[in-house]
């Protein structure tokens, strides 16, 4: 389900004196993998690697806020994973804000709609140069979809947050549904008991304990 880089202003937005940075550092890798209470090397795999993080830089701004419909993009002055604010008709936004949730330093407790495809932390901070790499309050956190045809996030299609409607394996790993077999499962709900599973699961996924995240059983069925 990180370390912080930065944005500037929302573009084309009035300037303001008060000159900061907003950092952006995807949270989320793209690939949710759920652990099962097995106690096994496998799971513990799993659980350290159900995100991936990345830092970024970029130049200065006023602190502005995000809003639903905002788009945004890699930051060419801080490759590989610098991201930053664009208007959507700009050739270089790669993504738009379906959702905008407080930050929290619990990333399992970020949980953003069906159809995310990325997540990003916003943090301020202050300074230039170097200084800008080094950390930041979290203000925000955006539930990015692409602008693109590719929506991993999309149910069923194998990457983003676990929701309603993805496949997983018998280890409780995100699939593709496309790629399921006989031994995968149907994610048909994610609840905090088994006893709140519906009646069509066949396989209610116990999950090792994860401070922040709103469910702690994986109700599994037939593909």
């Amino acid at each position: 389900m990180t370390q912080p880089g930065s944005t500037p202003n929302r573009p084309r937005r009035g300037a303001g004196c008060l000159q900061s940075l907003l950092v952006l550092a995807v949270i989320l890798g793209l690939g949710y993998g759920a652990s099962k209470i097995f106690g096994d090397e496998s799971s513990k795999s799993k659980r350290s690697s159900s995100s991936s993080s990345s830092s970024s830089s970029s130049s200065d701004g006023q602190g502005g806020s995000w809003e639903i419909g905002d788009c945004g993009g890699p930051d060419p002055e801080n490759k590989p994973d610098g991201y930053r604010a664009f208007d959507c008709d700009e050739a270089d936004a790669t993504f738009k804000a379906l959702k905008i949730e407080d930050a929290s330093f619990l990333p399992n407790a970020i949980q953003c709609p069906a159809g995310t495809d990325l997540i990003i932390q916003v943090s301020r901070v202050f300074g230039s140069g170097d200084d800008k790499k080094g950390g930041g309050i979290p203000t925000n956190t955006v539930c990015g979809r692409n602008l693109t045809g590719d929506h991993p996030g999309d149910a069923g299609a194998g990457g983003g947050q676990l929701v309603e409607g993805d496949c997983i394996s018998a280890t409780a790993k995100e699939i593709a549904c496309a790629s399921a077999g006989a031994n995968d499962f149907k994610v048909l709900g994610l609840v905090k008991e088994k006893t709140e599973c519906p009646a069509a699961t066949t396989e209610p996924m116990q999950l090792m304990m994860a401070m922040g995240r709103p469910y702690d059983v994986i109700c599994g069925g037939k593909v």
